[in-house]
């Protein structure tokens, strides 16, 4: 993976602005500790006022958490980032002003999510073309989570270089358990396209809508948690059968995690569901890209152009250029 090593001296004045557009803050501690951590990275971090606050599952009824959406694209700061994802922004989709956010992004904001936050990400490229970033939530990035671990030093130093706006590719290697790539192992092949995608669940739950972006030649990257198997097919076939997966230039699988398998499945694994998509498809499909509901992860450009080489299990992307 590309990595960089950050001094703290060099994030001062970076201004972290932290907002609620999703589910209810529910670890205090993990957002407390989320501040703490950034702050002694040498950020400045603005809190917004409703960040706390609760309306049944969400941060606030409908109206508040757009607010919120508006108040981080008016504060100035460098990067957004929510506090955490859940449910609740494909709510409010229609109500968002994506002109606002796109003209922030265009005078350097960088907006920063995970999970619910696609719905969020892939509207916005939809109606603007504007490039957001899809990386940690405070709280399971910075804060913790209910282990209180200390952040992952991949995902931070990918975080210090959006900041520094220095951040130029992520590089990974395939896993030899799960594989799905059509392409001869042993060759060079370059791939290039606009990056978007996220999380897999969200990405279906936008088919058929106005924000839906209409990618063809594109990379796509898709990731999830607490899903089995069967139902990450039943989502990719919805795709496939949407024609979405065969205008692409390539398919990117990243982390689908914390789901359990039965007696039931009489072996049917992930691993499956990657052979059954390699067969439906003549499009790369590669694997384990270091993005999504875990401590390890990149952060990736969604809506930007990118190069993608694979050499055998090798795999690295590359933005920017």
């Amino acid at each position: 993976m590309l990595r960089s090593s950050i001094s703290d001296n060099a994030l001062v004045n970076k201004h972290i602005y932290i907002y609620s557009p999703s589910g209810a803050v529910r670890d205090k501690a993990a957002f407390k500790r989320g501040i703490q951590r950034l702050e002694k990275m040498g950020c400045t971090v603005e809190i917004d006022q409703d960040a706390l606050t609760r309306h049944q599952r969400f941060a606030g009824d409908d109206a508040t958490r757009l607010a919120a959406i508006h108040r981080a694209a008016a504060s100035g700061a460098d990067v957004a980032m929510i506090t955490r994802g859940g449910y609740g922004i494909t709510r409010i989709l229609n109500h968002i002003r994506y002109k606002t956010v796109a003209k922030a992004i265009d005078a350097g904001m960088q907006f920063v999510g995970i999970s619910d936050f696609t719905a969020f990400q892939l509207a916005l490229l939809a109606k603007t073309g504007a490039v957001s970033w899809a990386g940690p939530a405070l709280c399971e990035g910075f804060g913790g989570g209910i282990s209180g671990a200390e952040p992952d030093d991949i995902m931070q130093d990918c975080f210090a270089d959006l900041l520094l706006e220095q951040g130029e590719g992520s590089g990974w290697r395939q896993t030899k358990t799960l594989t799905g790539s059509v392409l001869p192992q042993n060759n060079l092949h370059v791939k290039k396209g606009t990056l978007w995608g996220g999380n897999l669940s969200l990405v279906c739950a936008l088919l058929g809508t106005p924000y839906f972006p209409k990618v063809k030649g594109g990379i796509l990257f898709l990731e999830d948690v607490a899903e089995h198997p069967y139902r990450i097919e039943r989502m990719l076939i919805q795709l496939l059968q949407s024609g979405v997966l065969q205008r692409q230039k390539a398919i990117i699988l990243g982390q689908f995690t914390d789901y359990k398998l039965t007696s039931h499945d009489k072996g049917f694994k992930l691993q499956s569901v990657v052979n059954w998509l390699s067969a439906q498809v003549d499009v790369p499909i590669l694997t384990n890209l270091p993005f999504g509901h875990v401590p390890t992860k990149v952060l990736l450009p969604v809506g930007a152009p990118v190069e993608l080489a694979v050499e055998g299990r090798d795999v690295l992307m590359v933005w920017g250029q």
